[in-house]
């Protein structure tokens, strides 16, 4: 196939290739052009999975948030006005916005300061390194379903372990998710036990050990010490690394989903109600479809502007080798 497309894209010399061929395939010969072909002709079935079943559903969706839409009821155009309801008539949607960025701000800074801490541990190339390594990354294996339901039975206040143990040392038994005051810390413990280690964890670790061992040896040479060779040397070199961690730590953060919706459904009192919670329960339980995609867009543009300006700020702090 790959060369009868060949020849309908040559030119009427046998040695050189159409300009069609240059441009579509960019080659320059005839032999580039097959292997060129070919790579498309095996990627063929993931792009037109990629499109059928991500560009298809993400134009859908698109389409959708301009209409007012359920399942018992034609679409009605609305153009922008599903987001006008969010500004000014939705009484969920401000709160459930700022408890989402209260969260992130809460658990995104310890995570990485803790992933950053424990991957410099694991970086000193110490006995028995390899084991703590597979005990810090398990807990990321755990489906993120399971892990709430562990933990729901862990924090339960009557007869989970962790009030059990604190009722032995004669300390207070707080009502975790039960409780409209603890049921944000509760799942913070949650999502702090897995996100400490895991991807986070393992990019630190490449991070460090891409460090070059001159500029430790040049900076002993100076009399530097361990403080002073982490923030002179170890944190410049991985600010770029720092970056994109803290930038996919934040875009996991405000996305939380999972945990609040198996461990609390939102609740105690909308204690736990972010914003992708407030989209779900729009779109598949009151069958809002177009205020529910109108949503999921506006979430998706706030992720959009919060990651450009994250790396607009980013040129003040990260070492860019080169420059």
């Amino acid at each position: 196939m790959a060369d009868m497309c060949i020849k309908i894209l040559r030119g009427r010399s046998d040695q050189k290739v159409s300009p069609l061929a240059r441009i579509l395939l960019g080659a320059r010969t005839p032999g580039q052009a097959r292997e060129a072909l070919w790579a498309y002709v095996f990627l063929l079935p993931w792009l037109l999975g990629l499109i059928l079943f991500f560009g298809g559903p993400i134009l859908a969706s698109l389409v959708l948030s301009l209409f007012d839409y359920s399942l018992i009821k034609p679409p009605v155009f609305v153009g922008l006005g599903n987001l006008r309801k969010a500004f000014t008539d939705d009484a969920l949607f401000w709160p459930s916005l700022g408890r989402t960025f209260r969260w992130a701000m809460m658990y995104v800074p310890p995570v990485v300061a803790g992933s950053l801490f424990l991957a410099i541990l694991l970086n000193q190339k110490l006995k028995g390194t390899s084991v703590f390594r597979t005990l810090f990354f398990l807990p990321h294996l755990t489906p993120a379903v399971s892990l709430a339901v562990l933990w729901t039975w862990i924090l339960n206040p009557l007869t989970g372990p962790v009030n059990y143990i604190l009722g032995e040392m004669g300390l207070p038994q707080p009502a975790w998710l039960t409780s409209e005051a603890w049921a944000m810390r509760a799942l913070l413990i949650m999502a702090f036990w897995g996100g400490l280690g895991g991807n986070r964890l393992l990019i630190f670790l490449a991070g460090l050990q891409g460090v070059p061992q001159e500029l430790y040896e040049a900076a002993e040479i100076d009399g530097a010490g361990a403080w002073a060779k982490f923030r002179h040397v170890t944190m410049p070199m991985i600010s770029p690394v720092i970056l994109f961690n803290v930038l996919l730590a934040f875009i996991g953060a405000l996305k939380v989903f999972t945990t609040a919706y198996v461990a609390t459904k939102g609740g105690p009192n909308y204690a736990t109600w972010f914003l992708a919670l407030h989209i779900f329960n729009q779109a598949f339980n009151y069958f809002r479809f177009g205020y529910g995609a109108a949503l999921a867009w506006l979430l998706a543009i706030i992720l959009v502007i919060f990651s450009y300006v994250q790396m607009r700020l980013s040129s003040r702090w990260v070492y860019a080798a080169g420059e």
